[in-house]
């Protein structure tokens, strides 16, 4: 009888991760996960990462800089000689009226949740391919499945990081390279709370349509980045996957 194959669900000791926006929220809960899992891990964010601990990379700079995201990918070249995941998470969130939207907050978006996505997937894909494995991962949304209103640039940007991620897939496999997508529900990050504060979002029927009845954790979404960069997911390429308490299949208002 032959043994059945049980494969880990996390990823292998010594991945090499590059994740943007890891200063906090989602992207510093997968920088944790990952670490705790063995990891070495590279943060580019805009802002300084002062509590990292000394053996991550941490970069300042903008996702949206060709130039900054390629020094990034040389840190590691230089410190651990290549990447074996990229997850492209920076993004911001833009709640308002299409009417009252201008067109610098409208390219603000369109910079940091696409430009920034395609940058990193590309730096990523040219060590990659070369290297014939490696994953991509890119924090897609709920609205990048869905649509909502006064939400036109993020959703807009949301849906095109939906169709890089299935691009992408579709190109480099061949290679080895495997692009996956996470599209999260309403977690409970500094920025959700203030949309909340700030009257953009109402919780309560947020957490209504939930089915869980909770909002999300930057853990939750953290495990998902995890288990799809382990040997368990290796057949899962182009995917984009909703992790958001049940918020899509309940249909509600």
């Amino acid at each position: 009888m032959t043994e059945p194959l049980i494969l880990s669900a996390d990823p292998p000791p010594g991945t090499r991760l590059f994740v943007t926006g890891g200063a906090n929220g989602i992207g510093r809960a997968v920088a944790d996960a990952y670490a705790a899992r063995g990891a070495k891990v590279c943060i580019l964010d805009r802002v300084v990462v002062a509590d990292a601990p000394k053996e991550w990379i941490c970069l300042e700079g903008s996702v949206a800089s060709a130039a900054d995201t390629e020094r990034a990918f040389k840190e590691m070249d230089r410190a651990w000689g290549g990447v074996d995941v990229a997850h492209a998470n920076a993004g911001m969130s833009q709640n308002k009226p299409t009417l009252e939207l201008t067109e610098a907050e409208w390219r603000e978006v369109l910079d940091v949740n696409l430009t920034g996505v395609f940058l990193t997937a590309q730096a990523a894909g040219r060590r990659m391919v070369a290297q014939g494995s490696g994953l991509i991962l890119a924090t897609s949304s709920i609205y990048g499945l869905t649509a909502a209103p006064e939400r036109i640039a993020y959703t807009a940007t949301k849906g095109a990081v939906s169709q890089i991620v299935r691009t992408l897939a579709s190109e480099w496999g061949p290679a080895g390279v495997r692009v996956n997508g996470i599209a999260p529900g309403y977690v409970q990050t500094a920025m959700v709370e203030a949309l909340i504060q700030q009257g953009r979002l109402d919780r309560a029927p947020l957490m209504a349509r939930t089915s869980l009845r909770r909002f999300g954790r930057p853990a939750d979404i953290a495990g998902m980045a995890c288990f799809l960069a382990s040997p368990a997911a290796s057949w899962i390429n182009g995917a984009v996957l909703p992790v958001d308490g049940g918020w899509m299949a309940n249909g509600g208002p």
